[in-house]
């Protein structure tokens, strides 16, 4: 199969970008779309030029590093997978794909298509904590969960932070990945010690580093390669009211 690519090219932050074209041929229709771009890659090593630079680790759809922005959507023309989870066969033989890093305020671009997410962390910094204690692990069923819970609870910890739900979101919206942080530890009895504290402090670290507010286009759960669901930023919602009305610590 032969494309023609459309890259992003930015040397540095500070750097003015602009789309580059390339082309490139004999590909596998079974190859995966970051392979594609090591092949790309290695024709540049041979001709000794500039690689393009991209996020990388997993290849296995867990890692949430791949952060590409393919044809107009988070991680390409297919549902609830990752950039290196998509293979060629997705796209036509002779097909133009554009490939751009995330397009965000908080996501600066640190290279081509890298991007830097430490938002994400900093918002996991800001609350995503339960109360433990050190020794051996307790028994089982020491902590009685229902079932309905610890499921709702699996699915939302099943969140990347890749921030796709970011790059599709037209405000930016952090709400469907600060939700399922949220979630994950809400909807455990782990984890109510710290619920007030923990859902005033993340959103507040939200919003402090610019991300916009949901809309409820529901492009986040479209786009999200866990198919996490909205229902989780209702949740939220619920625990920042009661946790505005209880009062505490920020």
């Amino acid at each position: 199969m032969n494309f023609k690519l459309r890259i992003w090219r930015q040397s540095g932050p500070e750097e003015k970008g602009r789309f580059e074209s390339y082309d490139i041929s004999d590909i596998s229709p079974d190859c995966s779309f970051l392979e594609m771009l090591d092949i790309l890659n290695e024709q540049f090593v041979a001709k000794g030029e500039e690689p393009v630079a991209f996020d990388h680790d997993c290849r296995e759809g867990i890692c949430g590093m791949c952060s590409l922005y393919i044809n107009g959507r988070p991680h390409g023309p297919d549902n609830a997978i990752t950039a290196c989870q998509l293979h060629m066969r997705k796209f036509k033989d002779g097909d133009t794909i554009i490939i751009e890093p995330w397009r965000a305020k908080p996501f600066p671009v640190l290279k081509d298509l890298i991007v830097d997410r430490s938002a994400l962390d900093e918002i996991m910094q800001a609350g995503g904590f339960i109360t433990v204690h050190a020794g051996s692990a307790p028994d089982a069923n020491a902590i009685p969960v229902s079932r309905k819970n610890a499921e709702l609870s699996m699915d939302a910890a099943a969140c990347i932070g890749c921030g796709a739900c970011v790059a599709a979101c037209k405000n930016a919206s952090a709400m469907l990945f600060v939700s399922a942080k949220v979630s994950q530890y809400a909807l455990l009895p782990q984890g109510k010690i710290e619920a007030t504290r923990r859902v005033k402090s993340m959103v507040k670290k939200m919003d402090e580093l610019g991300f916009g507010n949901c809309t409820n286009t529901y492009a986040c759960e479209a786009e999200c390669p866990k198919e996490i669901k909205v229902t989780n930023i209702a949740r939220m919602n619920r625990e920042f009211f009661v946790a505005r009305l209880i009062g505490g610590d920020e």
